[in-house]
C-alpha cells in the first residue's frame, strides 16, 4: 500500500470507533436538548423554513412537534442500544438519523453554524466502519477510514474559517490587524472579555496567532504522540478562552477532536486466545 493510501486509510482499532460513536451519540442528545433546542420553537413557524442544499435535495419537510419528538427519541434509543453488543449497529443508525434530521431543521431557519461540520460528517462516516466493540483492539482499515474522515473534517473547519477571514477581509493581514476581536468583546461582553478589551494591541497579536494556527490546523493529521496531545490541548484551550471571553463554545467541533485520541484505552482490550502447543 502506498503512502497516500496508508495515510487516508490507516489501520486503527475498532474500539476507538465504538467509543467515538457513544461519545457523539451522547453529545448529539445534549446538543438537541440544550444548544439547538430552538427546533421545537420553530415548529409553529413552518412558513419560514428555508432548508439547506441537502434539505432541498432530500425534499426534507419542516419540523413538527411529532417529528422533532421522534428525532429526540431516536437519539435517546441510540445511546441506550449502544450498550448491549447485539444492538450497537442499530444504535448507530438511530443516533445518526435522529441527529442529522435535527441538524437539518436547526440550520434551516436562517443560520448555518459551521461548528457542526465535523460532527455531521462523523455521524455519517462512522456508519460505514462496520461492527465495533468497546474492547476490540483489532486494527481495521474501515475504522481507520471513518476516523480519518472525522479528523480531516475537524481540522478543515479551522482552515476553512481562516480562508473565510481571508476572503471577507481581502487579505489575511487585514483581518489579523483589524479590530474584530475588540468589536466582539464589546458586543458580547464578559468579566474577562472586558478586562482583555483594555489591551487592543494584545488582541491584535492574538488575532495573528489564531489566524496562523487555523491555517496550520491540518498539520495535526501528521502529528503523533506528545505533539498530537499538545495540538489537541491547544485547541481545547483556545475554545475555553473564547468561551470565557466571548461566550462562544464550538462544542460540536471540540468533541470531534476525540477522533485523534486513543479512546480504545478506556477499557481493557479483549484477551487474544493463545493456541495450545502441539505435542511432539
Amino acid at each position: 500500500m502506498n503512502r497516500v493510501s496508508a495515510f487516508l486509510v490507516p489501520a486503527l482499532p475498532r474500539a476507538r470507533v465504538a467509543w467515538l460513536r457513544l461519545l457523539l451519540a451522547c453529545f448529539a442528545l445534549l446538543d438537541a436538548l440544550f444548544l439547538t433546542r430552538h427546533v421545537f420553537a420553530h415548529v409553529h413557524v413552518g412558513a419560514f423554513w428555508r432548508p439547506t442544499l441537502l434539505g432541498r435535495v432530500l425534499h426534507f419537510p419542516p419540523p413538527t412537534t411529532l417529528t422533532a419528538s421522534l428525532a429526540v427519541t431516536a437519539m435517546v434509543l441510540g445511546i441506550v442500544l449502544a450498550l448491549p453488543r447485539r444492538t450497537r449497529h442499530l444504535a448507530g443508525w438511530l443516533s445518526s438519523l435522529g441527529y442529522l434530521s435535527w441538524t437539518l431543521w436547526s440550520m434551516g431557519f436562517g443560520y448555518v453554524a459551521h461548528d457542526h461540520l465535523a460532527i455531521v460528517v462523523a455521524m455519517v462516516v462512522l456508519l460505514t466502519a462496520g461492527r465495533a466493540d468497546f474492547d476490540d483492539p483489532t486494527p481495521s482499515r474501515r475504522a481507520g477510514w471513518a476516523l480519518r474522515c472525522v479528523q480531516i473534517a475537524t481540522v478543515m473547519t479551522y482552515a476553512g474559517s481562516a480562508v473565510s477571514k481571508w476572503v471577507r477581509s481581502g487579505t489575511p493581514w487585514d483581518w489579523a490587524n483589524g479590530a474584530v476581536t475588540v468589536w466582539a468583546v464589546t458586543r458580547r461582553g464578559s468579566a474577562l472579555g472586558d478586562w482583555v478589551g483594555r489591551f487592543p494591541a494584545f488582541l491584535v497579536a492574538v488575532q495573528w496567532v489564531v489566524l496562523v494556527c487555523e491555517f496550520l490546523a491540518p498539520v495535526a493529521l501528521w502529528l503523533r504522540g506528545r505533539w498530537l496531545a499538545c495540538a489537541v490541548g491547544a485547541a481545547l484551550l483556545f475554545h475555553l478562552s473564547t468561551y470565557l471571553t466571548l461566550g462562544i463554545h464550538f462544542l460540536p467541533t471540540v468533541v470531534c477532536w476525540a477522533a485523534f485520541l486513543p479512546l480504545e484505552r478506556l477499557r481493557a482490550p479483549r484477551p487474544v486466545p493463545v493456541p495450545e502447543p502441539v505435542g511432539v
